[in-house]
């Protein structure tokens, strides 16, 4: 199943939001659609959504009738800003709007840009699934046989386009090498994508899962029966610091308190060397209902308060590696994160 396709001038996708229980396509015809799909994260994950949003813009300047070139990039400007408003947290968006503003940049006549706009779409879903197969197979090295993985949020192919994935990439790896694992998945709230997402692309590959809340974490730490923690990242800032799913900073001081590795797997287009802490990071906050409600269903006393952060910064310090399709990066992470744009 591919989860992500350009069709006949459409963009098709799979709708997560109604994943486990129905496999629904949507076929995006304009870029407003499109921007609404990764708002409503029925398109979700960093790579996934700079996927998304090229096909956006793409979309949105094929109708175009512009007389001038300044005229239709005036257009094309406008449509790249607002897609790339969409979802503050996750530079490979913003990577991905630049890289089309690029293509659209280096051609003279409008039906060229048009038609560039279209290839460098293209070309970024292949970057990406490249990417996504050289960090499983680099990140498979540092899973043992008979482990045990604890992996947060879903970060495999729904959040990047291929086969493969990241965190669930390394997994996917590792299995297909003939390794005996199996995974302890929290269910990530408050929008359960370990429940919902991560459990249904593992039982698809065979690979046993057992889910969790995100609370007994601790108690499996400590138990001894996690050998590693494997996570997906949203953007990584220059140091090493990792913004990735609420949750994440929680479950990586409790690896640390227990002597467990924590490693990040991210494209280095999640790598952001412009900033040079996590503290500049922005961190998304979304609507209050998602905490206060379940698939619709309010869980919560009508009037209270809630917050919904959608991410939180992990310093780099209980980071204990960082795979990306370059390489393994370990500490110091600014020479390393550094030496990956070279």
């Amino acid at each position: 199943m591919q989860f992500i396709e350009w069709v006949d001038g459409k963009l098709r996708v799979l709708d997560q939001t109604r994943l486990p229980l129905e496999e629904v396509c949507l076929e995006l015809c304009t870029w407003q659609e499109v921007a609404l799909a990764i708002r409503e994260m029925k398109v979700r994950g960093a790579p996934m959504i700079g996927i998304a949003a090229a096909y956006a813009i793409v979309l949105g300047v094929q109708a175009v009738e512009a007389t001038s070139r300044a005229d239709f990039l005036t257009t094309l400007e406008d449509i790249a800003g607002a897609v790339a408003s969409t979802r503050p947290t996750a530079v490979n968006l913003f990577q991905a709007v630049r890289r089309m503003r690029m293509a659209a940049q280096r051609e003279e006549d409008i039906a060229q840009i048009k038609a560039a706009l279209i290839t460098e779409a293209r070309s970024i879903q292949a970057d990406e699934e490249e990417a996504t197969r050289r960090i499983s197979l680099l990140g498979a090295r540092l899973i043992d046989d008979g482990s045990t993985i604890l992996t947060h949020c879903n970060a495999g192919a729904l959040a990047t386009g291929g086969h493969y994935g990241t965190a669930l990439g390394m997994i996917k790896a590792a299995r297909e090498q003939g390794r005996n694992i199996r995974v302890l998945a929290t269910e990530t709230r408050p929008l359960l994508q370990g429940a919902r997402l991560t459990t249904w692309e593992l039982l698809r590959d065979n690979i046993p899962v057992t889910l969790i809340t995100d609370s007994m974490a601790g108690y499996y730490m400590k138990k001894r029966d996690i050998d590693c923690v494997v996570v997906g990242a949203d953007r990584i800032a220059a140091n090493g610091d990792v913004a990735n799913k609420i949750g994440t900073y929680t479950l990586a001081v409790l690896a640390s308190e227990n002597s467990i590795p924590f490693y990040v797997a991210a494209p280095s287009t999640s790598v952001d060397l412009s900033i040079s802490s996590g503290q500049e990071i922005p961190i998304e906050f979304r609507s209050p209902d998602e905490v206060t409600h379940v698939q619709g269903v309010r869980i919560a006393p009508e009037g209270v308060e809630a917050a919904s952060p959608a991410f939180d910064v992990t310093p780099h310090d209980y980071v204990s590696a960082i795979i990306t399709e370059k390489g393994i990066v370990r500490s110091p992470y600014a020479e390393g994160l550094s030496a990956l744009r070279c």
